[in-house]
């Protein structure tokens, strides 16, 4: 197996891992910071050795990603039905809103130079999940991606996406799962690949990140 499978892989569990916890976050308006934490750190990773750098490293990036790996290879095993439709609908979405970023060069440098001002903000605070943060990529993502032709609609309970705090977290994790879509496309990911490439990415999945 290609060592590019296994990378692909990673970056696809980062894009179902974000598509999940955003429709969970709609649903229920709850957020599992453990699995948010990695998808949000990685977004502030611009020169990473490895691709398990960008979540964690060696030792910690199958951990970090192991619900979106369960979530992928559900959606593309023979249990696609155990799956919320809106985690897949995102998902998709992500990697379809990515593909038009991909052309878009200005709004490339304006994410790119929104990101350093993130990291800026990063240095005073012990956590990438403090809410300044989070709103800061929030606001990135609503300054840019939210303004392109496409844009992913999420729907849920009103309730919770009324809320000021889980509208930050769904957009902050809408710009994680750009960043892994984008990864994913820069290793050779193509959305092609879901339909005619199911064995090969199941393939990466299991193997060890």
């Amino acid at each position: 197996m290609a060592h590019s499978e296994t990378e692909q892989a990673i970056a696809l569990a980062a894009v179902f891992q974000a598509a999940e916890l955003v429709a969970t976050l709609a649903r229920k308006g709850t957020l599992d910071n453990d699995s948010a934490e990695p998808l949000l750190a990685s977004v502030l990773v611009t020169n990473a050795p490895t691709t398990q750098d960008i979540y964690g490293g060696q030792f910690d990036c199958q951990g970090n990603l192991a619900l979106g790996r369960r979530i992928a290879k559900q959606v593309f095993g023979k249990d696609k039905n155990a799956v919320n439709p809106d985690t897949i609908r995102y998902a998709l979405s992500l990697v379809h809103l990515e593909s038009k970023l991909s052309k878009d060069n200005d709004m490339l440098a304006q994410i790119g130079k929104g990101i350093q001002g993130i990291e800026r903000q990063r240095e005073h605070y012990d956590s990438v999940l403090h809410d300044n943060i989070v709103a800061g990529m929030s606001g990135l993502y609503q300054d840019t991606l939210s303004k392109m032709p496409f844009r992913i609609q999420v729907h849920g309970d009103s309730r919770y996406l009324q809320q000021a705090g889980v509208a930050h977290q769904v957009r902050a994790l809408l710009l994680a799962g750009i960043r892994a879509a984008m990864l994913w496309r820069q290793l050779g990911g193509r959305r092609w690949h879901f339909l005619f490439k199911r064995k090969a990415i199941l393939a990466g999945l299991d193997s060890r990140f």
